[in-house]
């Protein structure tokens, strides 16, 4: 096979520029191969973050060729020969050293949303539909590649007004909980700023875990929101009965 042409970023949020290197290709090599190879054998300095190698710890979140992708899932034999490979960090977070980039203000913001309250005296036996439908959010791995692409945060830098779409789905999971008492509507219609997101879909197309992240978790809550705020019957019956978040 091919060698390919691997243009990576190096450098700082001081400047860069993009080093060329050429990599010999083998059957099932993936990205993160190609990027181990120019460690060992053209610079051990090469700063990039990865753990499992499986596609399951999310830490090798970076842009191949524009796309935000896991560079361990990302096989090289997808591209075109003689097609060069474009691998920087990601855009919405800021850079530390050439692939790698500080996430921290993820984790700061999953500590603004309450957490998981069951019912004093639940009967913890509940129905497998009621399972299933939260059992998909617990599949996220925190690559945040939902939250790179995510235009709200990465075109207009509004994390002082939206969570992002990986934390939608973190609420998500604990709203439709058949246990869960809490009712996070006003956390979502104020600081988790959900009436940003215009529903573009760009956060399910990039996940590697499939979550349906639009359909499943921010349109359910932008309908739970509506319920609560916006509509006059809703908001009347809510008041007169109490309401029922489920």
């Amino acid at each position: 096979m091919p060698d390919a042409t691997l243009k990576v970023f190096r450098g700082t949020k001081e400047g860069g520029q993009y080093e060329t290197y050429k990599v010999p290709i083998e059957d099932g090599m993936v990205v993160l191969d190609a990027i181990h190879y120019i460690q060992q054998n053209f610079d051990p300095n090469i700063a990039v973050r990865w753990n499992c190698k499986a596609a399951k710890c999310g830490s090798c979140s970076a842009e191949v060729n524009g796309k935000p992708s896991l560079m361990c899932k990302t096989r090289m034999d997808r591209f075109e020969p003689g097609e060069d490979i474009l691998v920087e960090p990601v855009k919405t977070f800021p850079l530390i050293k050439d692939l790698v980039t500080d996430v921290s203000w993820n984790y700061e913001v999953n500590k603004k949303i309450p957490k998981f309250t069951p019912k004093a005296d639940a009967d913890w036996t509940y129905y497998q539909e009621d399972i299933d439908r939260v059992q998909e959010f617990r599949k996220c791995i925190e690559c945040f590649l939902c939250q790179d692409v995510c235009h709200v945060l990465r075109d207009h830098d509004r994390k002082d007004a939206f969570y992002g779409p990986r934390f939608m789905v973190r609420i998500a999971g604990l709203e439709m909980h058949p246990l869960d008492t809490l009712n996070r509507a006003e956390l979502l219609k104020n600081d988790a700023g959900i009436g940003f997101c215009n529903i573009t879909k760009c956060c399910t197309e990039v996940c590697p875990e499939d979550i349906h992240i639009t359909d499943n978790a921010i349109i359910p809550l932008k309908e739970r929101v509506v319920d609560e705020f916006y509509d006059p019957i809703a908001k009347f019956l809510n008041k007169v009965f109490g309401g029922n978040k489920k």
